[in-house]
């Protein structure tokens, strides 16, 4: 049999050695140990704010020593991040993280020493790195937080509800953590709109968003629910401890008053309780709140209710 014929072929093609030349150059990109080729690497693979901050810091740390790190930015009127890696040192550098005249947040680095020219143009140059994946990541956490903020109110929306209420429900199941949950209806609210107006109806949610979040404890979180129905989330709380702030929340809410041409305009808050059972889903927990914001309603308003207890098998 005979043996196949090996012949070497010689490309004439002149982008045979520009595509020899591309390779070499993305292989020496891939293996460069600089600072610079390294965190560049990094960045492709931090998608969020806090990641893309401790790739810097781990980055820079070898070449320009830092006790603390601290970055700050408001993604909206609602939320101011903090982000702090390490602790304090008597002398800093700051820097404005601009881009294209937007600010996203300002970042500062401490230590006991000064810093040295040298250090700060180190310093300056390695951030340019970080600057456009920081101000993707600022951007897409601004819309995050748009898609679970209700547009009027300013506070958290029915889909951050969800999301809080499912997390809740993991945390007391795998930990034991008691959670409860109030819900509040403004009572008479579509008679509120008829008689005055979508805009004070619009102004009277406002200012009942405001009164709920002064009346109830830093640890715990308001949502609008839908139309007039707000929910606060108050976690590691029993269901006694949650009915002293529904009672603050109602008489808070009672206590609003906007004047319309010659009228006063009031309304008063129902609302249910519900304490979170070990193991009952999240659909289950916010029936038996709204089950007790419309015991409130059919027992004449204006005042707060417990949700019936449920028995487990």
């Amino acid at each position: 049999m005979d043996k196949p014929e090996i012949r070497s072929v010689v490309s004439n093609d002149p982008r045979t050695d520009r595509f020899a030349q591309l390779e070499t150059v993305a292989r020496l990109w891939h293996n460069a140990d600089d600072p610079f080729s390294l965190l560049s690497r990094k960045m492709g693979h931090a998608s969020s704010i806090e990641d893309i901050l401790a790739a810097f810091g781990e980055t820079l740390q070898p070449w320009v020593a830092f006790d603390q790190l601290v970055y700050r930015n408001k993604i909206d009127e609602s939320r101011e991040l903090t982000l702090v890696i390490g602790s304090g040192g008597s002398h800093s550098c700051d820097y404005r993280m601009n881009l294209e005249g937007q600010s996203y947040g300002n970042l500062e680095l401490k230590r006991r020493q000064r810093f040295a020219e040298p250090e700060l143009t180190f310093i300056e140059d390695l951030l340019t790195v970080v600057i456009g994946p920081l101000a993707k990541a600022c951007r897409y956490a601004m819309m995050e937080q748009a898609a679970l903020t209700d547009s009027l109110t300013g506070v958290p929306n029915k889909r951050a509800l969800t999301e809080a209420v499912r997390q809740q429900g993991f945390l007391q199941d795998r930990h034991g953590q008691q959670s409860t949950l109030i819900l509040c209806d403004l009572d008479h609210f579509k008679n509120l709109n008829d008689n005055h107006g979508h805009l004070i109806g619009d102004l009277f949610l406002k200012e009942a968003a405001q009164a709920i979040s002064r009346a109830i404890r830093s640890s715990d979180t308001v949502y609008r629910f839908g139309g007039e129905e707000f929910a606060v989330l108050l976690p590691m709380t029993a269901e006694g401890e949650a009915r002293l702030v529904a009672e603050r929340i109602r008489e808070s809410l009672a206590g609003i008053e906007l004047e319309c041409g010659k009228t006063i305009v009031r309304t008063t808050g129902s609302l249910g309780i519900a304490a979170r059972v070990q193991g009952e889903a999240d659909a289950a927990w916010i029936t038996r709140a709204d089950a007790a914001l419309y015991d409130a309603k059919r027992g004449g308003r204006n005042q707060v209710r417990l949700s019936h207890a449920i028995r487990r098998a």
